[in-house]
């Protein structure tokens, strides 16, 4: 069987996106890390399934697998990317679409710039809800790591996040330290690793070392976390704009409770087949 899908990519952080509402097919993990493979497969960071919704208040269902196989809650320069593609492929004609994640309902706006803003909902900072092992929610947290005595901010957008302040992201730190936080005991789900370079209040820089993937162009969730972290800390001011490698968003946070607004564009690459 031949499975139509489509390349992807949000600011370099790029996808394979298939359309499960009009076509059928199960997916197994092997499969999908032979596609991600850059050299003898499609190549992603991560795979985005489009499925129809399991409760009558969402447009459509949004699955998120990263390049090892593994299915993770959220990815947010996915979400914009997922929001192009269902309008592209006229799968929907709404401007705002409503999408259930396993990491909580997401809203889609498709602006007349073509560019998506994504209400990613309200962060969480409660430690279990992360999940992170602490006693206490706080602003901050000290983390161990390879010896040294880190201060990270633990941030859930739907996935966890960790956040590390760095003088300059060119510093050496995530490739020193990004994976060994990835995977860091008090973290039971792993963590996507963010450390971010403020700038000034409202411009910050920003590298992600990905939960199962390693470091990405750009990471959507991550850079929604690293504005919140920022915020809560008072070293930034919503609108905040976040660079990554792949380019800038805009994430606006107006405080504790309310969600978070991340604005950027999504880019189809090309249109294949594959062999199931």
């Amino acid at each position: 069987m031949l499975l139509r899908f489509t390349k992807m990519h949000g600011l370099g952080n790029d996808f394979m996106v298939i359309d499960l509402v009009t076509q059928h097919a199960q997916l197994t993990a092997r499969q999908i890390r032979q596609w991600a493979d850059r050299h003898t497969g499609v190549g992603f960071d991560q795979l985005l399934l489009v499925e129809p919704p399991s409760t009558p208040d969402a447009d459509f269902r949004y699955r998120i697998f990263n390049a090892d196989g593994s299915e993770v809650e959220q990815c947010g320069n996915g979400a914009r990317c997922f929001a192009r593609f269902v309008q592209d492929k006229r799968l929907t004609a709404k401007q705002e679409i409503h999408v259930e994640t396993a990491g909580g309902p997401i809203v889609l706006r498709i602006n007349r710039d073509r560019q998506v803003t994504v209400d990613m909902g309200a962060p969480r900072f409660v430690p279990a809800e992360i999940p992170f092992q602490a006693d206490a929610e706080a602003i901050e947290y000290t983390l161990e790591v390879a010896g040294e005595q880190l201060q990270v901010a633990a941030v859930s957008m739907g996935n966890p996040h960790c956040v590390t302040l760095v003088p300059d992201v060119q510093d050496g730190t995530l490739e020193r330290l990004g994976a060994l936080i990835e995977a860091h005991p008090r973290f039971p789900r792993k963590v996507n690793a963010g450390f971010m370079q403020v700038v000034d209040r409202q411009h910050a820089r920003l590298r992600v070392f990905e939960r199962g993937v390693g470091e990405t162009q750009a990471c959507g969730t991550g850079a929604c976390a690293a504005a919140v972290a920022g915020i809560r800390l008072g070293l930034l001011d919503s609108p905040v704009q976040i660079d990554l490698p792949g380019g800038r968003l805009q994430i606006e946070w107006a405080g504790p409770g309310q969600p978070v607004l991340m604005t950027g564009p999504a880019t189809r690459v090309y249109e294949g087949q594959i062999r199931v």
